[in-house]
C-alpha cells in the first residue's frame, strides 16, 4: 500500500472517516470537504482495493483521497470505498502520515450500533491525546464499553504511537445515516472552533447520504455485473 502527496501540511490534525456502520466516517468527511473547500493533495493507493472511481465536476474522485483545509490547516482521508481485509495496511500508512507531517492529533469518526430505537444519538470519545476534558465539555462521553473495529480499532491498538482521539455516535440501522454524520459534524465543530452554520446541515447530509448510497449502489452492481460475465465466461 502506499501513499502520495503532492504538498506536506505541517502539523496538522488529520480527520480520517471510513464506510463503516451507518456510513458515517464518509458521509461526515465529504460534508467536511465541500463545506471547508479542501483540496485533495494525495491519495492512498493499492491493487487490493476495489477499482472504483466517482465523478464530481467532471473530476475523478480517488477511492481512498486525501484532502487538505488550509485555513483550518485540517487533513482529512475521505474513504469511497470498502477496506475490508486491508485495514492493517491503512493504519500502517496512517501511522507513517502522522509521523512525517508530525500532525497535533488524528482523530477518527465512525458509528456505533445505538443502545435504543428511536432515541437521542449519543455521542462518545477515546483520546490518547489527553483531550478528555475537552470532549466532555462539548457533551461527549466517554466510551467505556464496546468492540470496535475496522481502521479505528487497528488505530487503537496502535495508539501508543499516535495522539488519537476516536468521535463515535449512535446509529440506528446499517442505512446510510446522515442525521448520525450530522452529530458528528456537531462534535467536530464545538471541538475544532469550525464555524459551521447549522442552518442547512440536515438538509446538506441527506442530499450527501444520497449521493453516496448512489455511488455504493452502482458500485454493488457494477460488481454483481462483473462476477456475472465471468460465470458465464467460466460456463
Amino acid at each position: 500500500m502506499q501513499m502520495e502527496l503532492s504538498f506536506k501540511p505541517k502539523s496538522p490534525v488529520v480527520i480520517e472517516g471510513f464506510p463503516g456502520f451507518g456510513l458515517v466516517g464518509t458521509i461526515a468527511t465529504e460534508f467536511l470537504i465541500e463545506h471547508l473547500k479542501a483540496k485533495s493533495i494525495g491519495k492512498i493507493w493499492s491493487d487490493k482495493l476495489l477499482p472504483l472511481v466517482a465523478i464530481h465536476d467532471s473530476k475523478v474522485i480517488q477511492p481512498l483521497e486525501i484532502y487538505y483545509a488550509e485555513k483550518e490547516n485540517i487533513v482529512i482521508l475521505h474513504a469511497l470505498s470498502s477496506v475490508s481485509g486491508l485495514e492493517w495496511k491503512i493504519s500502517e500508512v496512517l501511522v507513517e502520515l502522522a509521523k512525517e507531517l508530525k500532525v497535533k492529533e488524528i482523530i477518527s469518526i465512525e458509528g456505533v450500533n445505538a443502545s435504543e430505537q428511536g432515541g437521542t444519538l449519543n455521542t462518545f470519545y477515546y483520546t490518547t491525546a489527553k483531550k478528555g476534558s475537552a470532549f466532555e465539555k462539548i457533551g461527549l462521553k466517554p466510551l467505556k464499553e464496546g468492540i470496535v473495529m475496522g481502521v479505528t480499532g487497528a488505530l487503537m491498538l496502535k495508539a501508543e504511537e499516535l495522539p488519537l482521539s476516536c468521535i463515535f455516535v449512535e446509529v440506528q440501522s446499517n442505512l446510510p445515516d446522515s442525521r448520525a454524520a450530522a452529530k458528528i459534524i456537531e462534535a467536530l465543530d464545538k471541538y475544532l472552533n469550525l464555524d459551521i452554520d447549522y442552518k442547512p446541515l440536515i438538509k446538506a447530509a441527506e442530499q450527501f447520504e444520497e449521493k453516496i448510497k448512489g455511488i455504493m449502489q452502482n458500485s454493488k452492481e457494477a460488481v454483481s455485473e462483473k462476477e456475472s460475465k465471468e460465470l458465464n465466461y467460466l460456463g
